[in-house]
């Protein structure tokens, strides 16, 4: 910042955001009604090749809603609701919870008992074969559910409640009105997109050690138009409160800070490197154990 202090003037909500947001549900529940009488071979082909992507671009929505893009930082609880909203066709309460954690992630990241994007000790020890790791990719949305009640449980608060019901109440309705195909559509879009899926990719891309002395990694591919650029990692973990539409301006701005880091132009190779290089693991990330007081959202 001080040497390109022009970078303040991108640290400003994204009302983009909303709109595409919008845009996002609207189109999941439209694909919830032409999908209800369809062949169950077509139901799950198109949650899988449709689904799939809108579910896991809205995980990466509501991800840039924890940090306020939406509405901004003097309107934090509207990104709140707005959040929730965005969980809706997903059909699994998500948005709350992930801000509370997400937040930890970003203030101590790698903290040991604090990071739960930090694999556990299971996770390294068991998945250690290509198969193996084959297998922990296809389960990745399971780990990430079940891994914070293991490593980093935290008391149930009015608004996770809220989410909860919002989205039980959202899921009934699905299944009332449009029947057990949609409402599994809807299921399978969100633990298939988050599985064993190209963009599933940026979850060992953005913070797994390919390379010794670098934690933090960025992806310059297509995907970005799909993921809210959550591509641009460094520059995000620089910068959480500049909204992924302005980050490759982060990247052309500072240029020298961003250009000679070891980077990715594809997902897809990521996830078929982790699986097949038999030096990378769940293990292959970096683990501190945190000193004085720790802070948690």
């Amino acid at each position: 910042l001080a040497k390109h202090p022009e970078i303040k003037a991108l640290m400003k909500p994204d009302y983009n955001l909303i709109w595409v947001v919008v845009l996002m549900v609207l189109a999941q529940l439209t694909a919830f009604y032409l999908v209800k009488d369809l062949d169950w071979k077509w139901v799950i082909f198109w949650a899988y090749v449709f689904g799939s992507c809108i579910s896991h671009s809205m995980t990466l929505a509501i991800h840039e809603i924890s940090h306020n893009s939406a509405f901004g930082n003097k309107k934090a609880m509207w990104n709140r609701w707005f959040g929730i909203f965005a969980n809706l066709p997903l059909g699994l309460p998500y948005s709350i919870s992930f801000k509370r954690y997400h937040m930890d992630h970003h203030r101590y990241l790698g903290g040991d008992g604090i990071d739960v994007d930090i694999p556990t000790n299971f996770e390294g020890w068991f998945f250690c074969t290509p198969f193996r790791k084959f297998i922990w990719i296809v389960l990745q949305p399971f780990f990430y559910a079940i891994r914070p009640l293991c490593i980093n449980p935290k008391p149930i608060t009015r608004l996770e409640i809220i989410n909860l019901l919002a989205q039980l109440s959202f899921d009934v309705v699905i299944y009332y009105f449009w029947g057990v195909k949609s409402t599994f559509y809807m299921l399978a879009g969100s633990v298939l997109g988050l599985g064993l899926h190209p963009i599933s990719g940026h979850f060992i891309a953005e913070h797994y050690m390919f390379l010794k002395g670098y934690e933090t990694y960025s992806y310059y591919g297509p995907l970005n138009m799909l993921t809210f650029n959550v591509g641009y990692h460094n520059e995000h973990h620089d910068f959480p409160n500049i909204p992924g539409k302005n980050l490759p301006l982060v990247k052309k701005i500072a240029a020298e800070y961003y250009d000679n880091l070891p980077q990715y132009n594809s997902w897809i190779k990521v996830l078929y490197d982790f699986v097949m290089d038999d030096t990378i693991s769940p293990y292959s990330r970096m683990k501190r154990h945190l000193k004085g007081e720790v802070k948690q959202d």
